[in-house]
């Protein structure tokens, strides 16, 4: 339960409130996910499905690419061309979700009931959910699997495959790697800030950077000053990558152009993902 355990306490008369998200270390998978989930099925179209929850359309696809980005099998697939333009539709396991969802929304329904009949003080909970939430603005988010460890005598490399037959390198301090009981083969979450990443045209180019994910441009929303770009890694798993609109212009970069996004490893974050 989230944050309208807040709501309940102001009528303590009244029903007891909540919404339902999965946890899954530091990631929440809420009903707004669940509701644009159902809308690309109903509409068959991201900017459609938008349309229907009442988002944009960056949002939209911001949100179905964090999705697949933290699952090890895509939830929504994109078609390109043809003589409609393409589309956008469900994978078996996105229409599980669903299911799943709508299961556990129920038994939340339940379990509210049974709880507003004996809770007497909603304060202390409140005020513990608010404490142990923990939000991050980073974007990019891979959910993967450590394949190597490399201890030194103050940092510690970890290399993590994504799922998108590329990895990622973390350089963290060793103390951060030891509190944190990494190991090879155990799941783990890298966040990559969107200002952190280069971008180059030079798919072989050479760099000192640890991290270099080779992709295609998939989308391109140009802003005032900067340009937010999408990069297709394959398997459904995507990058944001934020320029200026001048490096857009200067590396003439375009909707299927390949393109390497490089970073270097201390730009990695690591959390636990159980």
């Amino acid at each position: 339960m989230a944050d309208p355990l807040n709501n309940a306490k102001q009528n303590l008369a009244g029903q007891l409130a909540g919404s339902v998200f999965l946890q899954t270390g530091q990631s929440a998978f809420a009903s707004q996910q669940i509701d644009l989930l159902r809308a690309v099925k109903h509409t068959g179209s991201i900017s459609k499905a938008a349309k229907e929850v009442g988002i944009s359309y960056k949002t939209a696809w911001d949100r179905i690419d964090a999705m697949n980005n933290l699952s090890a099998e895509p939830l929504v697939l994109r078609a390109s061309g043809g003589a409609k333009g393409g589309g956008t539709q469900l994978t078996e396991l996105g229409e599980r979700i669903i299911d799943g969802f709508q299961a556990l929304m129920e038994e939340h329904a339940a379990f509210l009931a049974r709880l507003g009949k004996q809770l007497h003080s909603l304060d202390d909970i409140a005020n513990f959910v608010r404490s142990e939430q923990t939000l991050t603005s980073a974007r990019n988010q891979f959910r993967g699997q450590i394949v190597d460890i490399q201890h030194g005598a103050v940092n510690t490399e970890v290399s993590l495959a994504i799922g998108a037959e590329q990895h990622i390198v973390a350089m963290i301090s060793r103390d951060s790697a030891l509190q944190m009981a990494l190991q090879v083969g155990k799941q783990t979450i890298a966040l990559v800030s969107e200002s952190a990443i280069l971008l180059s045209k030079d798919i072989h180019i050479a760099s000192s950077a640890r991290n270099r994910l080779i992709g295609s441009v998939s989308r391109i929303m140009e802003g005032a000053v900067n340009s937010d770009i999408t990069i297709d890694l394959g398997h459904s798993k995507t990058l944001n990558a934020v320029i200026t609109n001048r490096s857009l212009e200067t590396l003439a970069i375009q909707i299927n152009d390949p393109i390497a996004a490089i970073f270097k490893a201390p730009s990695v974050i690591l959390m636990k993902a159980d």
